[in-house]
């Protein structure tokens, strides 16, 4: 069931008029082909397709990178779950010092994290505590137009400008590269 939030367009329709692609299953490794995926910077949302009541894993399913749990309490969860918002998280992919980085490399990443493997993708690790992470949907934007972290910092607070708070997922509000 598709989110209409009135007087928004962070819908998944909405999100596809802004140049967002994909929609592609997230939480199972081996679901979204990497030749889907730029290898360009952009950003990138993890998205619930359904709105019913999340239900919260009391353990993660992510990696523990550098010996650190990625679990965090149900209460937490709980706290920072936002409703009516089909939107969980909204990340980055920078090209990286060489170049390489880029959207393909990040959500590969950020994928294994939620499958177990000790891989450094701290970031919206929350959803990996969700029941339903298999059903996630991800989506993504090249931004050859723009800095990674300007565009995620920016959608991150139109986010906040119609709910009120981050998306779940998300811990902060993003960093705007200084000129």
């Amino acid at each position: 069931m598709e989110r209409v939030i009135p007087g928004t367009d962070l819908t998944r329709d909405g999100l596809a008029e802004r140049g967002f692609c994909g929609f592609a299953p997230f939480g199972e490794p081996g679901e979204l082909s990497d030749s889907e995926v730029p290898t360009e910077a952009g950003i990138h949302v993890v998205l619930r397709p359904t709105a019913s009541r999340p239900e919260f894993l009391p353990v993660s399913t992510a990696g523990h990178f550098r010996g650190r749990d990625p679990s965090v309490a149900v209460e937490v969860l709980r706290a920072a779950w936002v409703e009516d918002a089909g939107i969980l998280y909204v990340g980055k992919a920078s090209a990286g010092r060489t170049g390489r980085r880029g959207l393909r490399k990040r959500l590969d990443e950020y994928r294994r994290h939620g499958a177990g493997q000790a891989v450094g993708h701290w970031g919206g690790r929350y959803i990996w505590q969700l029941r339903d992470s298999a059903a996630l949907l991800v989506a993504w934007r090249p931004t050859a137009e723009q800095d990674p972290g300007d565009a995620e910092a920016g959608l991150i607070a139109e986010f906040m400008e119609v709910h009120g708070a981050r998306p779940f997922a998300n811990r902060n509000r993003g960093l705007v590269r200084k000129a």
